[in-house]
């Protein structure tokens, strides 16, 4: 499960403070596909790295299976983004010069896992997120945008991890692509037991998640999904 916990981050601007966000709290039951709307600027990016320890909230807490993320040591923090959380980019972050097979194998690399597993489970997955065999080895330079952000999903879930933070994983492809990219977060989280966590300005793909929140002026809150008839709460 995943708790945030009246999550607070404020910048400063001159003389000004601003808060991209503000109090926020929700949780995520474990296997959960959920998203994040928002205009642009709204915040959503600043929540997705508070979430994913790639930077520290002025107060409030994540915590994530149990364990707080509020007063880690840095070390630690780094040894938990590695361990538990998969990132998923808009604009792939994947090595250029490196195969669909050697991407996936990166983060298992990292965390000390010897090359013969390595390798069998990276094939494993890019057969799951349906990248054709014959692509396992070429580069990525080769490869579609589609199947670039196929190669992603599969590293992201490389380590197993406990959580998956995808920022706009659908903002460089086409309208079918993206429909396909969506349908299979959501067969993988089913599948991996993952929650995953889209954040996204498109409500059409938010539509086809579990759950769907919006960001405005710092304050996160629920809007119907799926049919369900219950008004929008806060969170």
């Amino acid at each position: 499960m995943i708790e945030v916990k009246d999550l607070v981050r404020t910048f400063k601007s001159g003389d000004r403070t601003i808060k991209p966000v503000n109090g926020v709290s929700f949780e995520l039951e474990q296997g959960t596909l959920a998203s994040i709307v928002g205009k642009s600027g709204s915040g959503k990016s600043t929540l997705l790295s508070l979430l994913g320890a790639l930077d520290k909230p002025t107060s409030g807490d994540v915590v994530v299976n149990g364990v707080s993320l509020a007063g880690m040591p840095d070390g630690k923090l780094t040894e938990y983004r590695r361990r538990d959380i998969g990132f998923v980019f808009q604009q792939f972050n994947l090595v250029p010069n490196l195969s669909a097979l050697d991407n996936v194998m990166l983060p298992m690399e990292f965390a000390g896992m010897r090359k013969s597993a390595r390798a069998e489970r990276a094939r494993a997955l890019l057969e799951q997120v349906q990248l054709d065999p014959d692509k396992h080895g070429r580069r990525i330079n080769r490869l579609s945008g589609g199947e670039q952000q196929r190669v992603a999903i599969a590293r992201a879930l490389a380590n197993k991890p406990k959580l998956i933070l995808a920022d706009e994983p659908t903002g460089n492809l086409d309208e079918q692509t993206g429909d396909h990219i969506i349908e299979l977060l959501s067969s993988l989280s089913r599948d991996h037991n993952t929650t995953i966590l889209v954040v996204t300005h498109d409500r059409t793909l938010a539509n086809k998640t579990d759950r769907r929140f919006r960001l405005q002026q710092g304050k996160l809150t629920e809007e119907t999904v799926r049919g369900r008839t219950a008004e929008p709460a806060a969170v």
